[in-house]
């Protein structure tokens, strides 16, 4: 009997649109994956198993043809709306009323024929870099005793475990790339503009981007044509907010097999974060796929950015401001503590940060830098990720730490709201996956794409983590 489980999405698709498989033999069969596995790693805040059935049977009644995502079970991190479902943002502030509407990215993966099968678990409000709280720990299928990452990290369990072969996750400051480095995904924050936002009450001053989680390039590169709206991937899923930048219209051209040119490709292992430091997996990781690259034709060598010693102070600033006016709205008391704190901090920083001045000197200062060279190649983490545990329990400042001291690489490039992207490469000595991260100058996405279905080709990963293997928590 074949299985769909483990499938990538452009296989399932195409397998549906050509009448091998059923949508509803798809979605059941990665229901059932979901039933098995989510209690040890806790990747769903809710799983929408009738509802999701019902609309593989009504998709099964459509057209098919030309639908990019055709019966593909998808995950939707919990802070989008879906119709029907309440958007909980990981918290018990917020409320319990199912969404009139889905977000213009959820629109527009269903009309591209994929079907939403549950919302997945995140920290609350998507602050740090841990996902757990009051509706559950998300853990990283490839170690169940790290955590999934944060804060799309309930997004990237579902897929590293294979419950879903995509999902749709955010990033602010890190938050599909911290997860996607953690579980050994492929995660791309597109450039500001190219995907709708809508994320929070103002997508933290324009930092937050949604975008693709998925196990192949390819799949990645199929999911940012259906969220970006392009031409590709069909006037279905073509509509809905305006406002794509420039990977819409010229998202399949990267991996159509011409030949791929030579990038100008600067390696840097170096924390932007002072007093961050990166331990040597990671800079192994890093390197080995610079040479690879080099190896491959392009003209690498070592550079870093000129990260500013302003940078922690900024990226602390935009962080913590960005919290405190998603949570103005609500009742302060139901916040965890860390939470509190957070957004206590920064309301003295608000003001300063909607004006723009700092991302605007940093955007300046990193332009030199970027006409000498084409793409950026750094670890995507510093460290492995913390243990899976109830950090919400924990003090601001534990949290703070903890959070800064894995994942300082990631925020440079949502203060300047360029595209960069996590890439699976090398393992740590345990067999969980390292990863490296690619930034790319404004409208680069395909460029990044390319390079990133490069290091597939020459050193593919592991798609799918081996759960039958993984110590459960507490044994």
């Amino acid at each position: 009997m074949t299985t769909w489980v483990g499938r990538t999405a452009a296989e399932i698709a195409t397998a549906v649109r050509e009448k091998r498989v059923t949508p509803r033999e798809v979605v059941a069969e990665h229901l059932a994956r979901i039933e098995l596995l989510d209690s040890r790693v806790g990747a769903f805040r809710t799983v929408r198993a009738e509802a999701a059935l019902a609309e593989a049977d009504e998709l099964a009644t459509r057209d098919l043809t030309g639908l990019p995502l055709a019966g593909v079970p998808v995950a939707v991190k919990d802070n989008l709306p879906v119709r029907g479902e309440s958007n909980r943002n990981g918290s018990a502030a917020t409320p319990d009323t199912p969404a009139d509407h889905d977000h213009v990215t959820v629109a527009r993966l269903r009309a591209a024929g994929a079907v939403v099968v549950g919302l997945t678990n995140v920290p609350e409000l998507c602050v740090f870099g841990t996902t757990d709280g009051v509706h559950g720990i998300a853990r990283n299928p490839w170690d169940l005793s790290r955590t999934a990452g944060g804060s799309s990290g309930g997004s990237a369990a579902a897929v590293a475990a294979g419950m879903v072969p995509i999902a749709l996750g955010n990033d602010g400051m890190g938050s599909l790339r911290i997860p996607a480095a953690n579980c050994g995904l492929v995660a791309l924050k597109p450039g500001h503009g190219t995907v709708p936002a809508g994320i929070g009450h103002g997508d933290w001053f324009g930092m937050s981007e949604n975008g693709p989680l998925a196990t192949t390039v390819g799949d990645a590169r199929l999911m940012l044509e259906v969220l970006a709206g392009t031409e590709t991937a069909g006037p279905e899923a073509a509509g809905g907010a305006e406002g794509t930048g420039t990977a819409a219209g010229t998202a399949t051209e990267a991996g159509t097999g011409e030949a791929r040119p030579s990038l100008r490709i600067a390696l840097s292992v170096a924390s932007p974060l002072l007093g961050v430091l990166v331990t040597p997996p990671y800079k192994s990781a890093a390197r080995e796929a610079a040479g690879v690259l080099a190896v491959a034709g392009h003209q690498v060598r070592p550079a870093n950015p000129p990260y500013p010693l302003w940078l922690s102070t900024t990226s602390l600033a935009h962080w913590t401001a960005g919290t405190s006016v998603d949570a103005a709205e609500l009742d302060t008391r139901l916040l965890t503590r860390r939470t509190r704190v957070h957004a206590a901090v920064g309301r003295r920083f608000v003001n300063g940060v909607r004006k723009g001045r700092r991302r605007e000197r940093l955007r300046e200062r990193m332009e030199p830098f970027f006409a000498d060279h084409d793409v950026l190649i750094t670890p995507a983490l510093a460290r492995r990720g913390p243990a899976a545990a109830a950090w919400h329990e924990r003090g601001w400042l534990r949290n703070l730490l903890a959070s800064t001291n894995y994942s300082p690489m990631t925020p440079p490039w949502n203060l300047t709201g360029w595209p960069a992207m996590s890439v699976p490469f090398g393992t740590l000595p345990g067999g969980a996956p390292t990863a490296v991260q690619l930034v790319g100058r404004p409208g680069s996405e395909l460029e990044l794409l390319a390079l990133a279905e490069q290091l597939e080709e020459l050193r593919p990963w592991r798609r799918t983590a081996p759960l039958d293997r993984v110590t459960a928590p507490g044994t």
